[in-house]
């Protein structure tokens, strides 16, 4: 069951410890880079005025009206329908294109009167060019009196923000215009005015140029030549020259490993023999398995509210003749998608590490198998607390409190306050359980405590970097609080959830016999340079044009580029993995016999899917050049779920089969691999098909649409409408059903047959 003695340890090669110094480097460069520009971004953020005033230095609207009108704008979920500045859902429209465009349009509708008495659709193209052209420098002139923290806006703005309310009351009436949003959504008159007043001034943000510049708060972001956002000339510059960091970056770590031959995963020149046995698991461990059984179910319910939410962009107003929006609507069925996908990652990787914590020791403590138990019931309180507080908050139940027991309203970060103070404490338990399984006078094989140290520390890093998410309300600048929001999303997902990945999978590994523990160490120290010198600055590669200024830009693309060196490096390993799941011993001759061949094909496919996904996938929307007409259209789900299902999913997969094998005898293995078998080439089908057939020709065309109409056009509900869209997205169904039917459905059986043989194994005990 435990851990036996490594044959080679003694002669395994020393390790450097400029090492752990260049690791240590490398995050304080990063973070003292991140720390600058979060700090700019309170500096720099678009201003929310007191006070806004027509021509004649009338009231408009206030600032506590506009922070109102995001307040709304959260509590009706509007995030998960359409987005801000790109951020946010996808099927809805992004609110300050559209509000930008309709307040250009009738500005230069008010100026051709002025100038022309004529409509412009009656208007010659010179005549035309010329309003436009008026137009642009009318809505680019900056009016806002920072001393006194009042904008004025012109007779003509003022006209356009009239016209907002009426338009976004029209808008929230009907399901089948709005992406399947609860019919007649908001109807108050204050919460309209409201809302409409912080939409204006996200439009203003996304077009008024910055005080000495030539640009608007959000880089000229959406793209819409009617009112004159164009592409900074930066975003240009520093995309090409992100690509000569890009290929010296790849050169140099190409060389590395020519030159040193021991940087991969798999020690050579050792007897490669299991070192931990199936079928012979602790009452703690067997106790854990219960946590996969949550983990597959979370996964089908996953995979069927995607597949609703997809369905939403097809045909909006009915669900196969069900008015399915007036009880889960597209944007409760989009939040449920998401903190779904992070809940059953998450669970997977917390299960993991606690059964592999224990396999660590020689003997079990008393209290493990009770704090599994505990540990289990907290995460189902918060689980399903958060999902329920999720739909009464978006369904309006909970009055003032849906804040704190609801639904927060920002992306990935939806769960109300009070369950994210939970999860965190649950993490924190968590992490103290692991820290005393691996106590040093109770580890069967002190030689590991290096390797045992990383996994703490990236254990730690878990709970500690989701804190961001309590440092803005709903009410905090939009600005501020996306740069923290990513904070989440990139630097906990994207960095340390891939730190504490690749100490799990070393653990594995050393467990296995397949690798050295200096290997092991300086597999993980790699990684963590290579993941943290892109990772941490190049968070800001999300921030382009949420308010950031051009410093974030810069910054960012020079270094963001640097994400995608290690993620080409998994092709030099890929084989290696094929090999040892059908080699022979490098010592002994004998034939390879690791029991653990699913867990290996899912780890593969977690290499293939990093590089595809994060890699061809995400470096092809991360150029900032690219990102200005990208950002919020089809490939942006194309490369998520590309690298979230691919990567992060498949990893708690692997996991999950580890731990299934692990507690299942050879005897019970049998009934339960070919469910594993099925669910792993369902699900790699499954994701593909539907990258292949819709997302991503569907990305490329949206862009296209970006290109030639601007970016309001291609998010508005005309475009997603379209018969040719709407095709495609018809044709993302097969690889749904695959995945569904094929994946998540025999994942699912394994896990409760491995359960159940467990739990007949606990009757017994």
């Amino acid at each position: 069951m435990n851990v036996a003695a490594h044959p080679l340890t003694a002669v395994d090669s020393a390790l450097s410890p400029w090492w752990l110094r260049t690791v240590l480097i490398v995050m304080a460069l990063g973070f003292v880079g991140l720390i600058a520009i979060t700090s700019l971004a309170y500096r720099n953020a678009p201003p929310i005025p007191k006070q806004v005033l027509d021509a004649q230095g009338l009231l408009l609207f206030s600032g506590d009206e506009i922070s109102e009108g995001q307040a709304i704008f959260l509590k009706y979920g509007l995030m998960n329908n359409g987005s801000i500045w790109g951020h946010g859902a996808y099927l809805g429209p992004d609110y300050s294109a559209e509000a930008l465009h309709r307040i250009g349009e009738d500005t230069a509708t008010t100026i051709a009167q002025q100038q022309y008495q004529q409509p412009l659709s009656a208007l010659t193209p010179g005549q035309l060019a010329a309003v436009y052209a008026q137009t642009a420098v009318e809505l680019k002139a900056n009016h806002y009196d920072a001393t006194s923290a009042t904008l004025r806006l012109t007779q003509a703005e003022t006209a356009a923000y009239h016209k907002q309310i009426a338009y976004w009351t029209e808008y929230f009436l009907n399901p089948e215009r709005n992406g399947g949003l609860q019919r007649g959504l908001i109807s108050d008159p204050t919460e309209l005015q409201r809302f409409s007043a912080f939409v204006t001034w996200t439009a203003w943000a996304s077009v008024t140029n910055r005080p000495d510049k030539n640009y608007s708060y959000t880089n000229n972001f959406p793209y819409d030549p009617s009112v004159g956002n164009t592409a900074v000339p930066g975003a240009l510059l520093w995309s090409a020259l992100s690509l000569i960091v890009l290929l010296a970056g790849i050169g140099i770590v190409l060389l590395m490993f020519g030159k040193f031959d021991y940087l991969g995963w798999i020690s050579t020149g050792q007897h490669v023999h299991p070192h931990l046995l199936p079928g012979q698991a602790s009452t703690g461990q067997l106790a854990l398995v219960k946590f996969f059984v949550v983990v597959a179910l979370l996964f089908l319910a996953q995979t069927l509210v995607g597949g609703a939410t997809a369905h939403y962009r097809v045909d909006p107003g009915s669900f196969y003749g069900l008015e399915l929006e007036a009880i889960f609507p597209s944007n409760l069925m989009r939040t449920w998608h998401l903190q779904l996908a992070v809940f059953w990652i998450a669970t997977a990787f917390v299960a993991a590490a606690l059964f592999l914590g224990r396999s660590l020791r020689n003997d079990e403590p008393r209290w493990f198998a009770g704090w599994v138990h505990l540990l289990f019931g907290a995460f189902v309180v918060v689980i399903g607390g958060s999902l329920l507080g999720e739909w009464a908050g978006i369904s309006q139940m909970l009055g003032q409190w849906w804040f704190w027991l609801g639904n927060q309203g920002w992306e990935y970060l939806e769960l109300g306050r009070l369950w994210q103070y939970l999860l965190i404490v649950g993490l924190l338990v968590w992490f103290t359980l692991l820290l005393k399984l691996v106590q040093p006078e109770s580890l069967c094989e002190p030689v590991a405590k290096p390797l045992i140290r990383l996994f703490l520390l990236a254990s730690l890093a878990i709970p500690l970097f989701y804190i961001p998410a309590l440092f803005y309300g709903a009410k905090t600048n939009f600005t501020v609080v996306d740069t923290w929001r990513f904070w989440i999303i990139h630097l906990w997902v994207e960095g340390f959830f891939e730190f504490f990945a690749t100490t799990l999978v070393a653990l594995i590994f050393y467990q296995l016999g397949l690798t050295r523990l200096n290997v092991a160490l300086r597999v993980i120290y790699l990684d963590a340079i290579l993941y943290f010198a892109g990772g941490l600055i190049g968070t800001g590669h999300h921030w382009y044009f949420s308010g950031q200024s051009s410093i974030n830009m810069a910054m960012s693309a020079m270094v963001s580029v640097l994400e995608v060196v290690p993620l080409t490096l998994l092709t030099l390993d890929a084989w290696d993995f094929v090999r040892t799941t059908r080699a022979d011993c490098d010592v002994c001759g004998k034939s390879v016999a690791i029991p653990h061949k699913w867990t290996f094909y899912f780890l593969m496919a977690v290499g293939f899917w990093n590089f595809v996904g994060a890699g061809i996938f995400g470096f092809l929307i991360n150029l900032p050049i690219v990102s200005y007409y990208e950002v919020g259209t089809q490939l942006t789900p194309n490369h998520g779920h590309a690298a979230m299902m691919g990567v992060f999913g498949m990893l708690a997969l692997a996991l999950m089969v580890f731990v299934l094998r692990q507690t299942s005898s050879d005897t019970r293995w049998v009934g339960i691999e070919k469910y594993v078998k099925l669910g792993f080439w369902g699900s790699n089908v499954g994701l593909a098909l539907m990258l292949i057939l819709s997302l991503f020709p569907g990305g490329v065309l949206q862009v296209w649409d970006v290109v030639q109409h601007g970016y309001w056009h291609a998010r508005s509900l005309d475009y997603i409408g379209s018969e040719r869209s709407r095709l495609i997205e018809w044709l993302r169904l097969p690889g749904d059903l695959v995945f569904i039917l094929l994946g998540a459905v025999p994942l699912l059986t394994a896990s409760i047959k491995g359960w159940l043989g467990v739990h007949r194994q606990l009757e017994q005990v």
